[in-house]
């Protein structure tokens, strides 16, 4: 067995700092959004990802995979939301195995009214702290991270 390839000091610090965001940040969107809105934050999410599609319509597989999240999540809280009225599901007119998601206007009056909150916490919490080069590394650094997950994700498990 190999040995493992252990974290330096420098690469520790970092990490750290990287699972207190990858903690932290999330808690401080779902309470603001809780607090605020009664949601969420994977159903903001998922009805921001809804009102910015075509006829505020997508393939429940599709918005699964943008929302990060398996189709059997997905279809509990598209579930909750159909009982809140932000949310329909529809047959697919072009293939009768899949389902669409739809918006309604209910449900797209709820995303507009939460958006402010949550863009003044996305901004007071990340945004405002870093210049516009930072942004620019931000993006670099966390596509770089994405990469690493997908690899990660679908790599065989080792033998």
């Amino acid at each position: 067995m190999d040995e493992p390839r252990w974290l330096d000091d420098e690469q520790q610090r970092a990490w750290r700092k990287l699972a207190a965001v990858l903690t932290r940040l999330p808690a401080a969107l779902e309470s603001q959004l809780q607090r605020d809105s009664g949601m969420s934050h994977f159903e903001y999410w998922v009805l921001a990802l809804l009102s910015e599609a075509p006829e505020r319509t997508l393939r429940m597989s599709v918005l699964a995979e943008q929302v990060n999240g398996s189709l059997s999540r997905l279809s509990h809280v598209v579930t909750r939301l159909e009982k809140r009225g932000w949310v329909e599901r529809r047959p697919c007119p072009d293939d009768a195995r899949a389902t669409l998601a739809v918006l309604t206007e209910q449900g797209y009056r709820a995303v507009v009214d939460a958006a402010p909150g949550h863009v003044r916490t996305v901004r007071e919490a990340v945004f405002d702290r870093i210049d516009q080069e930072d942004v620019a590394d931000l993006d670099r650094l966390c596509s770089l991270v994405l990469e690493g997950i997908d690899e990660v994700t679908r790599a065989p498990a080792p033998v």
